[in-house]
């Protein structure tokens, strides 16, 4: 029993022009082979949600086709094993699905002799907190602790002997008194 599909074949865009129509060419001969090309529509390279193999960008094709589920296998077959495909969803089309949507708008083409200003932009905008946090993690000069007078000739001797330390704060904690015994543990 034949029915109607939607192939959505997303290509890799890093991969030459003409092993993207080399793809797009055996694509099309499955499913010719096996069924009924309603329509393919070439939506254009566009920039992915999430990364597929380190590759940010897609070509997307729609293609339309009646068949049966031996199409559908050997489709599968194919395009897990296919170079340069880096994802494909096969959809069964209801009786009242909507209409192809239209091909989205291209995305402009950056011509070379103009200045990429969304990527400067975005990039001084990164900087920016950068700098802020550098200059927050700078630690500020240490000041010298005020020398307190010695009492005894001893104490003298020995903080002169001594190298000069750092004071290190010790946290307030409370030492057990000895004369308060520790809680046994409940059995």
């Amino acid at each position: 029993m034949s029915r109607l599909y939607d192939l959505m074949l997303l290509i890799d865009s890093s991969a030459p022009d003409d092993r993207q129509k080399a793809i797009v060419g055996e694509v099309e001969g499955l499913l010719s082979g096996g069924g009924t090309i309603a329509g393919s529509y070439d939506w254009g390279s566009r920039k992915i949600a999430f990364e597929i193999d380190h590759r940010p960008e897609a070509a997307y094709q729609l293609f339309q086709f009646e068949g049966d589920n031996a199409l559908l296998d050997r489709l599968n077959h194919n395009l897990k094993i296919m170079d340069g495909v880096l994802r494909f969803r096969i959809i069964r089309q209801g009786p009242n699905a909507p209409p192809v949507p239209p091909s989205p708008e291209p995305i402009r083409a950056q011509r070379p002799d103009e200045p990429d200003v969304g990527r400067v932009a975005a990039r001084a905008a990164a900087d920016a907190p950068a700098e802020q946090d550098e200059a927050q993690a700078e630690p500020a000069p240490a000041e010298p602790a005020p020398a307190e007078p010695a009492e005894t000739e001893t104490e003298t001797e020995t903080e002169a002997e001594a190298p000069a330390a750092v004071a290190v704060a010790e946290p307030d904690v409370a030492e057990p008194d000895a004369a308060e015994p520790a809680p046994e543990p409940e059995k």
